[in-house]
């Protein structure tokens, strides 16, 4: 780590402290050559696996455009799309594998997305799971309707819900 202020290459931690999230450490360090102080942040990297074979680093930003695309028009606030996008980063972490399939993180959006909106849900898994057809929609339906009639009564969403 090089000092950003004289460019030393030797600093010693002041200070380590974790993030709001839990997902990254906050270091304040010192340069040994110049005094100053700057800060770091340390985070495990999370790479997904595309299709092409290329690697790039897990974005919570593009799960949230992808499926902003699949709630537009719909109830869905942008504090949503960040629980929903946090989620699904904790749940391709756990996994406990420094690189991740690209299919495995759109599973990994499907389970969410369909507790946060059905529509949305229906939206998204017809393009991710390449529906073809009416009875591909039908089917995605009438799960989701045999879901819904498994839930506790506490649970259930409106009538016109989906």
């Amino acid at each position: 780590m090089y000092c950003p202020y004289c460019r030393h290459t030797d600093s010693r931690v002041v200070d380590s402290r974790l993030t709001d999230d839990g997902t990254a450490i906050r270091r304040r360090r010192q340069c040994s050559a110049c005094g100053r102080r700057f800060t770091t942040a340390e985070t495990a990297s999370l790479n997904v696996l595309k299709r092409s074979g290329a690697a790039e680093p897990f974005s919570r930003t593009k799960v949230i455009n992808g499926v902003r695309k699949a709630c537009q028009g719909r109830p869905v606030t942008d504090d949503d799309l960040a629980m929903l996008a946090q989620e699904v980063e904790e749940a391709v972490r756990s996994s406990g594998s420094a690189e991740i399939d690209a299919h495995q993180v759109g599973l990994a959006i499907l389970a969410p997305l369909q507790r946060l909106d059905e529509v949305a849900y229906l939206r998204f898994a017809s393009v991710y799971q390449d529906f073809e057809s009416l009875e591909d929609f039908e089917l995605a339906i009438d799960t989701l309707r045999r879901e819904r009639e498994t839930r506790p009564v506490g649970k259930q969403r409106p009538l016109g819900a989906i």
